[in-house]
């Protein structure tokens, strides 16, 4: 009996392949005690940070609450305190479905057709008890409609652009990344959209990958160098390469990880905790940082800065 063929790949899921690929950053030793000292420094910053909040209190640290305080403080503030309204949306949870539908035709069996990927995954999400169920319960029949569609677009998209991902590449979906300082005061909480591959000793191997819609951001660099900075300390190795895969264009943005961006990242990570505490505390003013975001935020309508910028952004 004949093999079965590999199958052809497009020019774009070459791309791709050539560029998260073993091509695509150099695989490189690192100093074993790496992950040790990143976490000694980050737990010595932090016994500042713990003196703005008292004793039973938890700091979380996320990639959105990072984004967010280094971005514009007022808009952190207001959505802190607005955080108990959450109220889910059509783009969120289109989000949400697409990305458990490709969890699933990862791990397929067979051909993976996205809007049978997009239904398994609707199902598995109104039966959960995530966030979305209730929405996806409660939701029109117009609504879940839009649901399919659009979430079957990104679906379709992400394996028009990726070649067939096999096992021995070690893909792992939606996988949570954890890291608990000072005796559990600080916890640092991170899910990363897809992995492929696993160090080797001292030797760097995996990619972060973050799949994205819309246009490109430098926070998603700065998400992604979160991640790599949780993951050495997690492990004691790095990622060799992270990645934001922006699946409306068909290509990658990636950086392959230093010593040096995980510096970075770490002082990123301290000032951000730094600034999170005193604003919580009061002992420092919110700075006003307006941007294109100030279209959406909760805070415009008494934000003169903010109206004004949109306005004229060079005011």
């Amino acid at each position: 009996m004949a093999s079965a063929q590999p199958p052809q790949l497009t020019p774009v899921q070459k791309q791709t392949l050539d560029v998260l690929g073993t091509t695509g950053a150099p695989r490189r030793e690192f100093d074993p005690n790496l992950g040790r000292d990143l976490r000694s420094q980050l737990e010595a910053a932090m016994v500042e940070v713990l003196e703005d909040m008292s004793p039973n209190e938890v700091l979380f640290l996320s990639k959105h609450r990072l984004a967010q305080v280094h971005g514009c403080e007022v808009r952190f503030i207001a959505e802190e305190a607005a955080a108990g309204d959450f109220e889910a949306t059509i783009p969120m949870v289109k989000g949400t479905i697409a990305h458990k539908a490709i969890e699933l035709g990862i791990h397929w069996k067979g051909e993976p057709l996205p809007l049978e990927l997009v239904d398994e995954a609707i199902s598995s999400l109104t039966l959960s008890d995530s966030w979305v169920s209730d929405f996806l319960q409660t939701c029109s029949e117009a609504d879940q409609a839009t649901l399919r569609s659009e979430a079957g677009d990104k679906v379709h998209k992400f394996f028009e652009c990726f070649p067939p991902l096999k096992p021995v590449w070690r893909p792992a979906t939606e996988s949570s990344l954890s890291l608990e300082l000072a005796q559990g005061r600080v916890k640092m909480r991170g899910k990363v959209d897809l992995t492929l591959g696993a160090a080797t000793g001292n030797e760097a191997r995996k990619v972060i990958i973050d799949l994205k819609t819309g246009n490109p951001n430098p926070t998603h660099r700065d998400d992604l160098r979160f991640y790599a900075l949780i993951e050495t300390i997690r492990i004691g190795v790095p990622p060799r390469l992270i990645a934001s895969f922006y699946l409306d264009q068909g290509v990658s943005h990636t950086e392959v990880v230093t010593e040096s961006v995980l510096e970075s990242a770490l002082l990123r990570c301290i000032e951000g905790a730094r600034r999170i505490t005193s604003l919580q505390a009061g002992t420092s003013a919110p700075l006003l940082r307006p941007s294109p975001v100030c279209k959406w935020c909760i805070a415009l309508e008494g934000c003169d800065t903010g109206q004004k910028w949109l306005e004229d952004p060079t005011f």
